[in-house]
């Protein structure tokens, strides 16, 4: 079969587009027939060996995931012994980040605990853009943000994937005014998912504005968590789900003290894969969500994809049509 093959770290010519040996489904595994992937942060920092922690998961001198890609769509091939939720044929989708990976390739093997039913009226390459970036969304909104109806959110970071998800699911939970930062060039594409109000980061900070926000959900997490807390009302919620990695563990040592001198709340979401799937599948299948595609591109383009997402020019997810 094809698959992108990462044998070391560096630029977009580090990932070479190869032949390798078609896996065979262990016990309680399933053989996944790929039809679409997506680029996420994951592949951007599997790619470089950056941050330094990714080494330290992922192999300190070289890198241990010879095939990157956490999000996948296709349908079942083959089922290995004992696989009770699935058949050949189904068609599925989901996060494999803490499987392996493995979404750069026409099939791979997964436990079937890593997948969910692909609701019928998604396609392919819509499932694919789903999985990793709706849970963090939703987890950010729900689970740590503890989103009520009639709040005003804003996002930072939302015209990728979490915000473009986060957006819809804010206002399916009620939010009544959603503010998403990002660049001027996506404004017209972030306004169609439902945003109120547009920020351009290259030209104003928001954490210098006026304006309160009840929740803050974060992408970029690139300034001091003190700088966040500004624009917050009094019991006001910031949620991040990545950024650089200094300010995602200041996020993590300062929110004991915080809370102890204040009732605004900090927090980092602790993904949980593939949680809520179902919950997105009805949300899906009721008009609520629709994810913005950029692309998809071929399987032979996922170097240069990487590449590009990793200058953030992308709106939506970056989906590959394997």
């Amino acid at each position: 079969m094809k698959a992108i093959v990462l044998t070391k770290y560096g630029s977009a010519d580090v990932l070479k587009l190869q032949d390798v040996e078609k896996p065979k489904p262990k016990e309680g595994e399933v053989l996944v027939k790929i039809h679409a992937t997506a680029i996420n942060d994951w592949d951007w920092c599997l790619m470089r060996g950056t941050p330094f922690y990714i080494r330290l998961l992922c192999g300190l001198l070289k890198p241990k995931i010879q095939i990157p890609g956490a999000e996948i769509a296709g349908q079942i091939e083959e089922v290995g012994h004992n696989v009770q939720q699935f058949q050949p044929g189904d068609m599925v989708y989901g996060d494999i980040s803490e499987c392996g990976f493995g979404g750069f390739a026409e099939y791979v093997c997964v436990p079937e605990t890593a997948l969910a039913l692909k609701p019928e009226c998604m396609s392919f390459v819509e499932a694919a853009a789903l999985p990793h970036a709706a849970m963090l969304a939703l987890q950010g909104l729900l689970e740590e943000g503890q989103l009520q109806p009639g709040q005003k959110v804003l996002i930072n970071g939302a015209g990728g994937g979490v915000g473009t998800l986060g957006v819809q699911i804010a206002k399916s939970m009620g939010a009544i005014d959603v503010t998403g930062v990002d660049s001027s060039d996506k404004f017209d594409m972030m306004h169609s998912v439902g945003f109120v109000q547009t920020i351009d980061y290259t030209q104003k900070d928001f954490t210098q504005s006026q304006e309160k926000y009840d929740l803050i959900l974060d992408t970029k997490t690139n300034r001091s968590i003190f700088q966040y807390l500004r624009v917050l009302n009094p019991q006001g919620t910031y949620v991040t789900v990545g950024g650089d990695t200094p300010r995602l563990f200041q996020v993590l040592f300062s929110k004991p003290i915080i809370h102890l001198f204040s009732k605004k709340r900090v927090s980092l979401v602790n993904l949980q894969p593939n949680k809520d799937l179902d919950y997105i599948n009805k949300l899906f299948q009721a008009g609520g969500i629709k994810p913005v595609l950029d692309g998809p591109y071929r399987l032979s383009e996922v170097p240069e994809m990487i590449q590009y997402f990793g200058r953030g020019k992308h709106k939506g997810k970056v989906v590959i049509n394997g």
